[in-house]
């Protein structure tokens, strides 16, 4: 099995805290090239750390809250303009596909209905069932964290590799189960100690680090609470621009 490239393109929350872009995975193996979540500012991102938008075939989106999925607007009207013409698939919760449309209409009226030269194949994961897209496997895990359709935390399995990510949510025993056998965890630790519904704090994190299966454990999704806090903590914590290569076992 050959190695997996992860790039932190954005590892930011919602508001930007310490400057951070918002979040978006690039996970790059063999013949694959997809994003994990697409926030509104992972274009920027993209062309920020030479990242060819044109050569990403597949978005992942966790859940459908702008920072998660907003940046996916910017994606297809730069792709139009871009003349790109290969395929792009993007798969999410369900509604994912009604929900980038209104976020078109909403940003670029009439945008939605524009005919492009690149197909757009929208695909809802179902949740605890197993989806093949490509050379890749997606496997949602549903967590705790309102967002008006389902929110997951998505298990890809890759060229003999296993990346799970947290997406938002506060702590609930599922994410046991999608962080078991996992070479990385990329995990939310929006605060240090401080408890709030639907985020995931450190300290909750830490309790529950030997349920949890995984390799490696790599944290995101950092509010400026838990950034003040980042030298306190056991983890690794993601930068925007740091990539990670998984080795081929």
């Amino acid at each position: 099995m050959g190695s997996v490239k992860v790039r932190f393109l954005g590892a930011g929350d919602a508001v930007g805290s310490g400057g951070r872009l918002q979040t978006c995975i690039q996970v790059l193996a063999e013949d694959q090239n997809f994003l994990i979540d697409c926030g509104a500012t992972s274009l920027t991102a993209m062309k920020r750390f030479g990242v060819d938008p044109a050569s990403v075939d597949l978005i992942l989106v966790s859940h459908l809250h702008g920072d998660h999925f907003g940046g996916i607007p910017f994606f297809m009207i730069d792709a139009q303009f871009g003349r790109r013409v290969r395929p792009l698939q993007v798969a999410g919760p369900p509604g994912i596909e009604a929900r980038v449309k209104e976020a078109l209409e909403v940003f670029f009226p009439g945008s939605s209905q524009t005919q492009r030269k690149f197909e757009t194949r929208f695909v809802e994961l179902p949740e605890g069932r197993n989806t093949a897209l490509g050379g890749l496997s997606v496997r949602p895990y549903g967590v705790v964290h309102p967002s008006g359709a389902p929110s997951y935390a998505l298990q890809v399995k890759i060229s003999g590799k296993i990346i799970t990510y947290s997406g938002d949510t506060e702590w609930t025993d599922s994410l046991v189960e999608a962080a078991r056998g996992a070479d990385l965890f990329v995990c939310e630790a929006y605060f240090f100690r401080k408890k709030i519904k639907y985020h995931l704090d450190y300290e909750t994190l830490l309790t529950h680090r030997s349920r949890l299966g995984c390799r490696r454990i790599i944290l995101t999704h950092m509010s400026q609470d838990m950034l003040d806090q980042i030298k306190e903590s056991d983890l690794e914590c993601a930068e925007d621009g740091g990539e990670i290569l998984l080795e081929g076992r």
